[in-house]
């Protein structure tokens, strides 16, 4: 049987603001716990509100590693006034721009997970080209165009531990699903034309990889 995060834990992700739904969410819990077993910290790009790092900060506790999360917080495209994923609550009054970054930090505050993330505030590429050690997990949830997506696999999924998981959230085959799951779809497929990389879960959108080779 898969784990499965503490009922409060499982309610406090529900309660926060974000779009992965549920099912989705356990597999991510799954794939974390998994990868936290290696003794290496577990990374995400694209923090949102913080709804997958609350899964990603227990499971990460469980294991007593860290949790590492990535994100400008002014929103990607899609999340932008105008656009259907826009929630005028997060834009910041006085400055007019999206500010995820407070919301994320009561979502944490309210499950009781703050001392087991770290935050690094900033674009996914710029904190990629400074990383230094492996890790456990890479849970890509950033942008969605090509130039997003590819920037953060080409980052982050050097930094894969033998053994450990690269999981992609938003991945649609489905060519009519261009502008929101296309460009995870093609880094999905790229991660596994380059041998480095092998499935094991399929949850919806969510694919988790195992890297079982060299490269990228």
């Amino acid at each position: 049987m898969a784990p499965a995060p503490a009922p409060e834990i499982l309610a406090a992700f529900e309660s926060a603001k974000g779009f992965m739904p549920v099912g989705e969410g356990l597999a991510l819990y799954a794939a974390a716990v998994e990868a936290g077993r290696l003794g290496l910290p577990l990374l995400e790009v694209g923090t949102y509100c913080g709804r997958s790092t609350v899964l990603l900060a227990d499971a990460a506790r469980s294991a007593g590693v860290s949790a590492l999360t990535v994100d400008h917080h002014r929103g990607s495209e899609e999340q932008q006034p105008g656009w259907e994923y826009h929630d005028p609550e997060t834009v910041d009054p006085e400055i007019g721009l999206m500010d995820t970054l407070s919301t994320f930090r009561r979502t944490l505050h309210r499950a009781g997970l703050e001392e087991h993330v770290i935050a690094l505030v900033g674009r996914s590429p710029q904190a990629a080209r400074v990383w230094g050690s492996p890790l456990g997990l890479v849970f890509i949830d950033g942008g969605h165009t090509d130039e997003h997506a590819t920037a953060d696999y080409e980052g982050w999924a050097p930094h894969v531990a033998e053994g450990g998981l690269l999981a992609i959230h938003d991945v649609f085959p489905d060519p009519a699903d261009e502008f929101t799951g296309q460009a995870p779809y093609r880094v999905y497929l790229r991660a596994l034309e380059s041998g480095a990389f092998t499935e094991i879960s399929v949850t919806d959108s969510l694919r988790v990889l195992r890297r079982t080779g060299a490269g990228i």
